[in-house]
């Protein structure tokens, strides 16, 4: 046996023990979906969107753009959401970054980007439905046909052809990111500042955005159990974390913040007014 071979089977392991401690830990969650790092919820819960899209260090700079340093979010729940949010990140760091680091070394980038492709492409129903509601229907017809194009062409969206191909035009605005985005667009307010185990930083806008986004997955509807259901998302979301594994928006913002929680809290709401504003 090969040391390749002995690592994508502790891989493997790592990841079904993971799932059974998300299955024990999350049974508060509607239906155990997990994120592994947590800012990946910034591009929207449940809303997988384009790498292309993810945020950049420069972006990071630019939140002050959109908030107050001051009363950015109502906070009445800290107690709970530091305790969350500190597993969050014992679990980032002695965890899911372990397992997505080794995963990395196994596994050949280009497979890795095939996997994210599929399942962003698996997410189309999303995207759409929320350019629909928010009025973005340009957007909506580019989304439309990229997933034709990557579901017949590339492979039920493994391969990203509609990348490469020549557009004559581009929508006007951001393609949609999720049903969160879409209800602070009718200026709803985020309520109150929520950090979920695993999910990480959200709000009460967003938590129901979540669930929105949850309810238009496809996977929600798969023949799956549910420790099965929570293992495929386990794998989407360690192997989007090895493609992030360097200048990733969670390390980003917290590696030499003095506090951590606040940092990742007002770099959350001020991304997500952003959001709502494109």
């Amino acid at each position: 046996m090969t040391a390749r071979i002995a690592v994508c089977l502790l891989l493997a392991a790592l990841l079904l023990m993971g799932a059974g401690s998300v299955f024990a830990s999350d049974a508060a969650q509607p239906d155990g979906t997990v994120e592994v790092a947590q800012f990946s919820d910034m591009k929207g819960h449940g809303a997988a969107a384009d790498a292309k899209n993810a945020v950049a260090e420069d972006d990071v700079d630019d939140f002050d753009e959109y908030a107050d340093t001051e009363d950015l979010i109502a906070d009445p729940f800290k107690g709970w959401n530091m305790v969350w949010f500190s597993f969050n990140d014992a679990m980032y760091h002695g965890v899911f970054k372990p397992v997505a680091t080794g995963y990395a070394w196994a596994i050949p980038a280009k497979p890795r980007q095939w996997v994210r492709n599929f399942f962003t492409n698996m997410l189309f129903p999303v995207r759409f439905v929320n350019n629909v509601f928010q009025g973005k229907f340009d957007a909506a017809y580019m989304e439309t046909s990229k997933f034709i194009a990557n579901t017949s062409w590339g492979l039920l969206g493994f391969a990203d052809v509609a990348s490469g191909m020549k557009r004559n035009w581009e929508p006007e605005r951001p393609t949609a990111d999720g049903f969160g985005q879409t209800l602070g667009k009718t200026g709803l307010g985020h309520g109150v500042y929520l950090v979920w185990p695993f999910l990480g930083p959200s709000s009460i806008r967003e938590s129901v955005g979540w669930v929105g986004d949850t309810l238009l997955d496809p996977l929600t509807y798969c023949d799956l159990t549910f420790i099965e259901f929570v293992a495929v998302r386990a794998y989407k979301n360690v192997n989007q974390l090895s493609l992030e594994l360097r200048g990733n928006e969670y390390e980003t913002i917290t590696d030499g913040a003095i506090d951590k929680y606040a940092a990742v809290r007002d770099a959350y709401v001020r991304f997500r007014a952003k959001k709502v504003k494109e």
